[in-house]
């Protein structure tokens, strides 16, 4: 192509030169004609002579494009026909494998058909034994149904009435046998354990009532606490959410609410007021709000009290408070704070006896009742309540285990949780202590008895000692003595069950047979 386009341009180079040639031959001197025309013809040589160079390079050119061209394509040849012998190979050794497979599978096939025939001929005998022997039990049912005049339903509850009465025996006699080799070993140490604690910890209890008596200098005075048309009682009634009682004992004034530390701040302010001699509205909001200052600085000295006493460290100042709150908080007219620290102490006495961590048995012994600080504030009992709030204050696993454990509701995680609810016990249970209202108590003791009764071959019951212990008597035609301690341990895992009480209860069964003869 170039080559074309160079003839073309010296084609027209060479007419261009002859026509300028032609014109100045006739516009200028005629003898110039032959010097163009030569001039011309050199310049067309000259241009013939480059066009043929210029079409030797490009033949060259093309066939060194040529040569590249077919290289390459044989070299792909190579390649191609060398990936294409590569994949036959595979191929021809893969049919090879799949051939061996393949007889593999037929020679498995074939063993497979062989041994399922003889399973179907194994299970065909085996369904024949089967029928044969199905119609030998058969015929020996029928027999011994004719033999013993008995049906093979009512044979089977014989047998199992049979056996679980023996079993229920050898059961009894075992659990006997266990608790009284238990009891041997552990009452000694237990007993030498708790009495040393008790006597190496012995505090006073102290027992509140929901009112508090103020003794007033003179009978004037009640005038003047209830004030003009009654204006100054109403605003201590109001101010400090108690009601004030002023009746015809001389010299004398009752303070009335179930909330101790409300019953405390109306104390302190109306013994101030009496004092001061000033009452009026002002004069009792102002005396109020101090006396309430004053009891939140007492309660938090309580409670760091209580703490330096046991030697504890690391309590939040939150659960301080808490702890100080218990002081006015009482539970069947025991003080909750005085409960507490008792039950710390006799928790880290009894965690010293048997050598585990004392500190921890004297924490979770402190907070085991922390809940009972504001369980007329929150929802749930005072063991959940106390648990959340030792853990909301950074409490370690282990005392939030104590608190949720001590009544027994959850799993005990640790000893010192088991070292905490048997001091708690002790706390409450030690005699004069605690006290409940009358309907509550003969509602439990009815309870505890009707329960006893419930259990077959019971005669009679009798709740004694104040319902700390139950005494049955039963029928001995009925119970031998190995299901007597089976009775005991089933109704006291009852009672433990159903029945909310303080300290334990004591299950005596009384199993007595007489013989009598007249002499004639």
């Amino acid at each position: 192509m170039e080559f074309i386009i160079y003839i073309l341009l010296s084609i027209v180079a060479g007419a261009g030169a002859g026509y300028v040639i032609y014109l100045y031959k006739k516009s200028k001197i005629s003898e110039e004609k032959l010097k163009i025309h030569e001039e011309v013809q050199r310049i067309i040589e000259e241009a013939k002579k480059e066009a043929e160079a210029i079409k030797k390079e490009a033949h060259i050119t093309a066939k060194e494009v040529v040569y590249q061209l077919k290289s390459e394509a044989e070299r792909e040849i190579k390649e191609k026909t060398k990936e294409i012998s590569y994949q036959e190979k595979r191929l021809r050794q893969k049919e090879e494998l799949l051939d061996r497979k393949l007889e593999q599978v037929e020679r498995k096939e074939a063993e497979l058909n062989r041994i399922e025939k003889e399973l179907i001929l194994r299970e065909k005998q085996i369904l024949d034994r089967e029928n044969h022997y199905k119609q030998l039990i058969k015929e020996q049912q029928n027999l011994l149904e004719k033999i013993a005049n008995m049906k093979e339903e009512e044979a089977r509850q014989e047998l199992f009435r049979k056996i679980e009465q023996e079993t229920r025996f050898e059961a009894a006699k075992l659990i006997k046998r266990i608790e009284d080799e238990a009891k041997q070993e552990a009452d000694k140490k237990a007993k030498e354990i708790l009495s040393l604690a008790v006597q190496r910890y012995a505090s006073d209890y102290v027992v509140d009532a929901t009112v508090t008596a103020v003794s007033l200098p003179s009978d004037e005075m009640k005038g003047r606490i209830i004030g003009r048309e009654g204006r100054n009682i109403r605003a201590f009634e109001a101010l400090t959410g108690v009601d004030l009682v002023v009746d015809d004992t001389p010299e004398l004034v009752i303070l009335s609410s179930f909330d101790p530390i409300r019953r405390e701040v109306a104390r302190i302010a109306l013994e101030r007021l009496i004092a001061d001699g000033r009452i009026h509205p002002a004069r009792i909001e102002e005396v109020v709000e101090k006396a309430r200052r004053d009891v939140d600085i007492s309660i938090k000295e309580e409670g760091e009290k209580a703490v330096f006493e046991l030697g504890l460290s690391g309590i939040h100042p939150e659960i301080i408070k808490l702890i100080g709150r218990l002081k006015y908080r009482t539970s069947y007219g025991q003080n909750v704070l005085q409960h507490s620290k008792e039950v710390a102490w006799l928790s880290g006495i009894m965690a010293g006896e048997i050598g585990v961590n004392v500190n921890l048995a004297k924490r979770a012994g402190l907070l085991h009742d922390i809940g009972k600080a504001v369980d007329h504030e929150m929802e749930g009992s005072h063991q959940e309540i106390g648990a959340m709030l030792a853990r909301k204050y950074g409490e370690s696993e282990e005392v939030i285990n104590a608190i949720l454990s001590h009544h027994e509701d959850v799993e005990f995680s640790c000893v010192e949780s088991a070292l905490v609810a048997a001091a708690d016990a002790l706390s409450a249970a030690r005699p004069g202590v605690r006290r409940e209202t009358i309907e509550s108590y003969i509602k439990r003791l009815t309870k505890l008895e009707e329960l006893a009764m419930s259990f077959q071959g019971v005669q009679t019951s009798y709740a004694i000692q104040a319902g700390r212990e139950v005494r049955l008597i039963v029928r001995p035609d009925i119970l031998s003595d190995e299901e007597c301690a089976l009775l005991a341990r089933e109704l006291s895992k009852r009672i433990e069950k159903e029945l909310s009480y303080p300290g334990q209860i004591k299950v005596t069964v009384i199993r007595e047979s007489r013989f009598i003869e007249y002499a004639k």
